[in-house]
């Protein structure tokens, strides 16, 4: 089936996006962007400064009210649970996003644009120069595969 078939290849990208976890607000495939004014509030999220940090999966966002917004609870969770982390997860992700041949959803867009941040934000506190080359290589990996994406096939 087609449905299954499109199931499938979001899942290969993101597959913790489709796994319920006790502790976490209870989603199933969470995106933050539904409306004009989430994209405006994660822009907005974004130029505040927000840290997506690696080790304790935690997301900060220094504008305490904007942190304090229900809707920011999707954000934590795609940050915290959905996003990876480590980096063979996130080579794994650019090697099977340069084998596309389809646009992503916009979810995938939305999570790959996060990993992205999560990634510069890695990169600009390694100092290990070999690490550093890998991060960076991995970075316009996905610089790349987004940049593609926004093409007309």
């Amino acid at each position: 089936c087609y449905c299954l078939s499109i199931i499938f290849l979001f899942q290969t990208l993101y597959p913790s996006a489709y796994r319920i976890k006790r502790e976490t607000y209870s989603l199933i495939n969470p995106t933050f962007q539904h409306s004009v004014e989430d994209i405006q509030l994660l822009f907005e999220i974004l130029l505040g400064g927000m840290q997506i940090q690696g080790d304790g999966h935690t997301l900060l966002i220094p504008d305490e009210e904007l942190a304090s917004l229900r809707s920011v609870e999707k954000l934590e969770v795609i940050c915290e649970e959905v996003l990876p982390k480590r980096l063979s997860d996130i080579r794994r992700l650019t090697a099977e996003l340069t084998q596309r041949r389809q646009h992503l959803s916009w979810q995938d867009f939305e999570r790959t644009v996060l990993t992205l941040v999560y990634t510069t934000q890695t990169l600009a506190q390694i100092t290990n120069k070999h690490q550093k080359e890998i991060w960076t290589d991995t970075l316009i990996q996905l610089f790349q595969a987004l940049q593609k994406d926004l093409k007309p096939f």
